[in-house]
């Protein structure tokens, strides 16, 4: 625990994409002497700036930012190994008696740092995963999930017969330890966190929210994103990697080879995220530890980082 007198180790900033957290937390560390960690699974991958909304060149030299840029568009990063670098840069921002700030909207990889989650007893096997995938595209994903209620019915009961990604991990972590996910999470919910947190929210009302996403979007297009995309792709980062499939990547490269108009990329683009920061909110809204803050009822990131900054 951290021995400054807060009671706090680590400060959290979660909530949907669109809500001012980037700059609400560099407000944040610049009034409490912190230091940003990312949480943000987009931000980890080198060339992909625009659609992102990575913090700029000029942010991060305002605030020393960690784990943004660290991986190129084809390597690939497990939420164990987040878990792994994430910690270690918080423990090295603790180690100089710095604030460590955790910001992000990738609400799995916020709560494999703050919630005790280990993952340890089960890494990827990537081979494994290819061979399971291709199984799913010759047998049909039902198949793999009816393979999986046989050795971990709670599994299965959670995890729909479409949800392939989650059927192939929980497949993996059996193939690969003879326990069941089920039963390993059991023991996770048992470990204690290893910092202790202090959680806040940003929220906006919903028409608000979406009109901030269909702003954004069009400030992307206006910076360049088509160009971003189209020069991935041109150095070989086709369509099938994971980040390629992010957000606006997905939806631009379909343009770029012809299967839509510039117009119907914004119209998806916009649902798209929409129901991204629905879910998000969805994921944050379950978990009681955080303290939501308005960003319109406390007159934005100067607002909110003051709040913060006073509660911390």
């Amino acid at each position: 625990m951290n021995t400054d007198g807060r009671g706090y180790d680590l400060l959290a900033l979660v909530g949907p994409t669109a809500t001012g957290k980037t700059e609400t937390a560099i407000l944040v560390a610049e009034s409490l002497g912190g230091e940003i960690v990312n949480a943000d699974s987009m931000s980890f991958y080198r060339g992909m700036d625009i659609g992102t909304a990575k913090p700029t060149v000029e942010e991060r030299a305002r605030v020393r930012h960690h784990l943004i840029d660290i991986l190129n568009p084809d390597e690939l990063f497990s939420v164990a190994e987040y878990k792994a670098r994430a910690e270690a840069a918080i423990d090295n921002v603790l180690a100089r008696h710095r604030v460590p700030i955790l910001v992000g909207g990738s609400g799995l990889y916020v709560r494999a740092v703050i919630s005790g989650v280990s993952f340890t007893q089960a890494p990827p096997d990537y081979e494994l995963r290819r061979q399971l995938t291709a199984e799913a595209e010759r047998e049909g994903t039902p198949l793999l999930h009816r393979r999986l209620a046989e050795v971990d019915p709670e599994a299965a009961t959670r995890i729909t017969p479409r949800d392939l990604k989650r059927i192939i991990r929980a497949l993996e972590v059996y193939l690969t330890t003879g326990e069941t996910i089920s039963s390993l999470q059991a023991l996770d919910r048992e470990r204690p966190p290893r910092y202790n947190t202090c959680q806040f929210g940003l929220t906006l009302p919903r028409e608000e929210l979406y009109r901030r996403i269909e702003a954004r979007i069009g400030r992307q297009l206006a910076a360049g994103l088509v160009a971003e995309v189209q020069g991935l792709l041109d150095r070989g980062y086709h369509e099938g990697l994971v980040p390629m499939k992010g957000l606006g990547y997905a939806q631009v490269a379909r343009y770029l080879r012809g299967a839509c108009s510039l117009g119907e990329v914004v119209v998806a683009l916009k649902r798209d995220t929409r129901r991204f920061a629905k879910r998000q909110l969805t994921w944050f809204r379950a978990d009681p530890r955080i303290q939501w803050v308005d960003m319109m009822e406390v007159g934005g990131p100067v607002g909110a980082a003051k709040l913060i900054a006073e509660k911390w």
